[in-house]
């Protein structure tokens, strides 16, 4: 089963939160570094993988891909 991009990044941000309290183990801390170096990296790819869609879908008869800005 695929954990959704959305449940990842919560589970991120969980386990930085934690991390920045300081209330871990040195041993607890590194599980969740660990993990969440895994969880940054699957981000990171599904990221990745969207933005290549986006760009299949900007992309114009001249086979040029159309660069436009997203506005935050």
């Amino acid at each position: 089963m695929t954990v959704s991009f959305e449940k990842n990044l919560k589970q991120l941000e969980v386990l930085v939160q934690a991390l920045e309290d300081g209330d871990s183990s040195l041993n607890e801390s590194l599980k969740a570094f660990e993990k969440g170096i895994k969880l940054s990296r699957l981000c990171h790819d599904e990221l990745n993988k969207a933005e290549q869609k986006v760009e299949i879908l900007l992309k114009d008869d001249g086979d040029q891909t159309k660069k436009e800005a997203f506005d935050d």
